[in-house]
């Protein structure tokens, strides 16, 4: 039996957390003489008070959505997949070799083709690094970080060497034809009658990476293979008593956990800057370990964790823009969230624990006194 209720494990200990970080984050916000009501209230206007906000707020979301996923995937499995910023570069490779190189007539294909091309760039970067661990034993969290530096130097090269257009200085490709271009939810709202600001940024991959989320909850709660991921993660002796392979598991994991990172890439290159930029991730493929953490692993709280970052990150914005506070203090406390939520989490969980097991031993004498 649990020491913990499920509800209390998905619900109160994040939203504990989440107090924790925010009065700390508070006490510094009052440290510099600023006040943190009123940093709150400009946070909360600045990414949930217009449609702009929302649009920011969901982009970066979506972002966090592929790479919390990626993590996630890879957890259920017993891997900690690092890797995700440098996955999610390759995978923009992918998307600007899909739509700069080949004559779409819609969008609507070329979605397609960029899902298919940033998940297979995503996978390939992944799988050296789980091949590494499968059959030479190296540390999956060593191979994955190191392979973020080499990404960054395969993607640095390519851009100037080999995909920079002819007369250019800045390290990017050209734009993509104008037939690829994702509609963005300023389009898709407006036959509903819905107004929603053009300049926000958002786009139609939110919708993919709803689906993203909608499929890795059926893949790991409602399939063999997914049943296979879990008892490898849980126990890797059971799993190889039961038959399961550890390099295959591995692999396969690790491939699916690269692919979703890969996909980020389709919102932030193809959905919003509309070419290949050098530094198009931005530090997303480290907040997915964050958002995968806080979210438990499993899609809803994922997602739920993507749209809190995205508030974060666009509030945060907001702040160092209208407010004297320094775009590093906002960054202290995006670290904060991530600490109390990933790091600490046993600093709340193991005091709740205590207190449901006296619940439960107060409540075990007067059930046996009633039979």
């Amino acid at each position: 039996m649990d020491v913990m209720p499920k509800w209390a494990e998905v619900t109160l200990v994040p939203l504990i957390s989440l107090l924790l970080a925010a009065i700390l984050s508070a006490l510094v916000i009052l440290a510099i003489g600023e006040d943190p009501v009123a940093a709150v209230k400009l946070m909360v206007s600045g990414a949930l008070g217009s449609t702009y906000g929302w649009g920011y707020t969901l982009y970066y979301a979506t972002n966090f959505m592929f790479t919390g996923l990626a993590v996630a995937v890879a957890i259920h499995a017993g891997l900690f997949n690092i890797g995700g910023e440098g996955q999610a570069m390759l995978g923009g490779l992918g998307v600007a070799l899909v739509c700069l190189f080949i004559p779409w007539p819609h969008w609507t294909i070329a979605v397609l083709a960029a899902v298919v091309g940033s998940a297979l760039f995503g996978a390939l970067w992944a799988a050296i690094p789980a091949y590494l661990q499968a059959k030479r034993g190296s540390h999956i969290v060593i191979t994955t970080i190191m392979f973020n530096f080499i990404a960054a130097a395969v993607l640095n090269y390519t851009l100037v060497n080999v995909l920079r257009p002819a007369g250019s200085m800045d390290p990017a490709t050209e734009r993509f034809p104008e037939a690829v271009h994702l509609p963005s939810l300023h389009e898709l709202l407006a036959p509903f009658g819905i107004a929603f600001s053009k300049a926000a940024p958002a786009n139609v991959s939110l919708v993919i990476a709803v689906i993203a989320c909608v499929l890795v909850w059926l893949l790991i709660w409602r399939t063999p293979l997914g049943l296979e991921i879990r008892s490898y993660g849980k126990s890797q002796r059971a799993a190889r008593y039961a038959g399961i392979g550890a390099v295959r598991i591995t692999m396969i994991a690790m491939l699916i956990s690269g692919g979703l990172a890969g996909m980020m890439a389709i919102n932030n290159v193809m959905g919003e800057a509309e070419r290949l930029v050098l530094n198009a991730v931005e530090g997303a493929g480290f907040i997915g370990i964050a958002v995968a953490l806080m979210g438990r692993s499993h899609p809803v709280g994922v997602f739920l964790a993507a749209i809190l970052f995205g508030f974060l990150y666009q509030g945060g914005a907001e702040l160092a823009l209208w407010t004297s506070i320094p775009r590093e203090l906002i960054v202290v406390i995006q670290a904060l969230v991530i600490l109390f939520t990933g790091a600490l989490d046993n600093m709340v969980r193991m005091p709740l624990e205590r207190i449901f097991l006296a619940l439960r031993a107060s409540r075990s004498p007067k059930s046996t006194a009633a039979e």
